[in-house]
């Protein structure tokens, strides 16, 4: 490493790292959660007359400390991922997700840095859109760190200190969609059927159904809102495709909205590969949450 870190200095490269309060909730279920963001936390640490209210801050200035430490005090330092996720997991959500990426905005603006690094920062928020592809290894807030929901629509309020007129998130225009119909369980299918099991299975292996499970968007729906939800993802995936609802004696496609609360039954996006073969200037962003 000290290689690493003195070839960065000779070429006067910077140190680039990426810091996830996020991952530090996640790992530990003591992680004070306050500590985690940027407003203020009632218990902070005292180091040596450094004051860290929070952990973003005290993650930065363990690297500056022991780059200090090492005789290379002066090597610019680059955050080159920071985020947090909206969904996938109890402490990934929009509520959260605004809270933490606001207060980094708007202290990155201020242009107020951490105790050891006081002033102006360069930092990479991670990520503009959902990565519904990604692996899930990690957990399966991985495919939801996007700021933009994969239809470009923000998925909160976020103000960057540009200098647009609101300084806000700005959605995508001229995006189409399919048409408003998705594929459920069908009222008249049993959820003692064998083929229930291996059909979700096949769904979610080949679409996306991290929003499912405890504390996510969709974590309250009952067993059939389950297995609707992976048939839907599956169907949008494929962009509606007939064969793409038939699971066996268990799908139909409904034009009733299924979605309930925060959870939501995504409808695809129009595509160059959706429209039929014709010629478009157009380009549609084909990731889907």
């Amino acid at each position: 490493m000290l290689e690493i870190v003195k070839f960065l200095n000779d070429n006067g490269a910077p140190f680039t790292v990426n810091i996830y309060p996020f991952i530090s909730l996640y790992d530990d279920p003591n992680f004070p959660v306050g500590y985690a963001f940027f407003d203020g936390y009632s218990s902070p640490i005292n180091d040596a007359g450094n004051i860290y209210d929070n952990v973003f801050a005290a993650n930065h200035d363990t690297l500056v400390w022991a780059l200090q430490k090492n005789g290379y005090g002066n090597l610019s330092i680059i955050v080159g991922e920071v985020g947090w996720p909206t969904d996938g997991d109890q402490n990934a959500n929009l509520y959260y997700a605004q809270r933490f990426n606001q207060g980094l905005m708007s202290r990155i603006s201020a242009g107020k840095g951490t105790p050891l690094r006081p002033g102006p920062m360069d930092a990479y928020l991670f990520s503009l859109i959902d990565e519904d592809a990604k692996s899930i290894e990690p957990g399966n807030f991985e495919r939801h760190w996007g700021i933009f929901y994969f239809d470009g629509t923000p998925k909160y309020q976020l103000n960057l200190g540009t200098t647009t007129n609101t300084g806000g998130l700005v959605a995508a225009r001229g995006v189409n969609y399919l048409p408003k119909q998705w594929c459920v369980m069908s009222p008249s299918a049993s959820l003692d059927d064998q083929q229930v099991g291996p059909s979700v299975s096949y769904a979610c292996a080949r679409a996306d159904c991290t929003s499912l499970g405890y504390g996510t968007s969709c974590g309250n729906l009952d067993a059939r809102g389950n297995i609707s939800y992976a048939f839907n993802d599956y169907y949008q995936q494929n962009n509606q495709l007939a064969t793409a609802c038939q699971f066996p004696n268990l799908s139909v496609v409904t034009n009733k909205d299924p979605s309930v609360g925060n959870c939501t039954f995504r409808i695809m996006i129009q595509t160059l590969a959706t429209s039929g073969g014709e010629r478009s200037a157009r380009f549609y962003t084909t990731v889907l949450l």
